[in-house]
């Protein structure tokens, strides 16, 4: 069986716990197709994942990674596509920081054109997420107003160009003047710095104390009780991360009154065919504006493969606007 190099998480800890290795490439099984990757993306639940926090669900890959653009060089049983040769980007369950690794071919997406193998691996994750949690569960529609926390960070970013291009108005938040200027570059309506002033005041004056009608956070904590002070009637409430801790104390008055939606998901443990309806979804709706450079993903930099303990210290300090992507 040939060999091939990957990033494997030693044990629990910090960025220095990615370490490079050797292992048997993956063979794909019925309804899967196996890719040489070029780039594979890194998300925030890679490094809970290195931390201890986040276990990969059953029979997924331990190997970290849950986006990756390359090319097919062979499939499982069962597959018409995509086929070897094909240039695609994937959403994984993990196994992404490797020189080759299997997804779903129902989850493996043409790379758009004009799009490179770099920009085809910041797509996946982020795109599946804020299409499923803004426009589905949030049910984002033109003409309202989406609060999206967070502005420079991969699900931000995307989530600024994707409101926009669907007819909708964005605030953000973002943690200095550059982030929030990024961010209006982006398309935001308005960027509010949550380290000069309240957003929640800032959100009511911007709205004429009517409120925001979705709000994407992924922030958590003492949040959502301020979240809710900022959602109008009938707003919906999508919680996909929380940096700042799954607890909170909320007072349900509000949510009553105002009729408000509280709601949330994590994509990773979701079935392939609920995916894969995403993935349809994706290719119908989104790629076109892609390929038109409408919506476009926002890189910040890349990393080789082998420094991936690097690639994640990085993402932990903030620092970056946008995605962040080893090469292989």
């Amino acid at each position: 069986m040939p060999e091939m190099t990957c990033v494997e998480i030693a044990q629990p800890g910090g960025p220095e716990m990615l370490r490079p290795t050797r292992r048997l490439v993956p063979t794909p099984g019925a309804g899967e197709a196996l890719i040489r990757v070029a780039a594979a993306g890194i998300n925030r639940p890679d490094v809970i994942q290195r931390q201890g926090l986040y276990p990969p669900p059953p029979g997924a890959s331990d190997i970290p990674g849950l986006e990756a653009a390359g090319t097919v060089v062979a499939v499982g049983p069962g597959v018409t596509s995509p086929q070897p040769g094909d240039r695609v980007c994937a959403l994984l369950t993990g196994g992404g920081y490797a020189e080759y690794c299997v997804a779903a071919s129902a989850l493996c997406l043409p790379i758009p054109e004009g799009l490179d193998m770099v920009q085809g691996a910041a797509l996946p994750e982020t795109f599946f997420t804020v299409w499923h949690n803004v426009f589905e569960r949030g049910a984002l529609k033109p003409g309202e107003t989406l609060l999206a926390h967070g502005g420079t960070s991969g699900i931000g970013t995307t989530a600024i160009q994707l409101a926009k291009a669907f007819g909708a108005r964005v605030l953000t938040t973002a943690g200095s003047a550059a982030k929030c200027r990024a961010c209006l570059d982006l398309g935001a309506d308005l960027a509010i710095d949550y380290r000069e002033r309240d957003f929640v005041d800032a959100v009511l004056e911007a709205t004429a104390k009517r409120g925001v009608d979705v709000i994407l956070d992924m922030v958590g904590g003492d949040y959502l009780p301020r979240n809710l002070k900022c959602l109008a009637a009938d707003g919906r409430h999508v919680s996909i991360a929380f940096l700042r801790g799954p607890k909170a104390e909320v007072n349900f008055m509000p949510v009553m009154l105002k009729r408000l939606t509280l709601t949330g998901s994590t994509l990773r443990p979701q079935p392939v065919a609920e995916k894969a309806r995403m993935a349809n979804a994706l290719a119908e709706k989104v790629w076109p504006l892609l390929a038109q450079g409408e919506v476009a993903p926002v890189i910040h930099s890349t990393f080789p493969l082998g420094d991936a303990a690097e690639a994640h210290r990085l993402m932990e300090s903030g620092a970056h606007v946008g995605k962040i992507i080893l090469t292989v």
